[in-house]
């Protein structure tokens, strides 16, 4: 098992403040080494995550702060 596979799997992860609790659809956040940053589906812990750099990360949280995904 690689470094990052260990780290993902045992990292501290956070369910999003907006995912509701019913069930639904809901993502978890986890920060990883590196600025790194891991987004899993909480309803599959144990499948497959995504793995966004830094710069990917502040991107996205960009894109979000001024609508781009409205």
């Amino acid at each position: 098992m690689d470094e990052l596979t260990q780290e993902v799997r045992a990292a501290t992860w956070i369910k999003s403040s907006y995912s509701g609790s019913n069930g639904g659809n809901c993502v978890e956040v986890a920060k990883l080494s590196e600025g790194r940053r891991g987004v899993r589906d909480s309803k599959n812990p144990t499948g497959p995550s995504l793995i966004f750099t830094s710069g990917e990360w502040a991107a996205f949280i960009g894109g979000v702060k001024n609508g781009e995904f409205d």
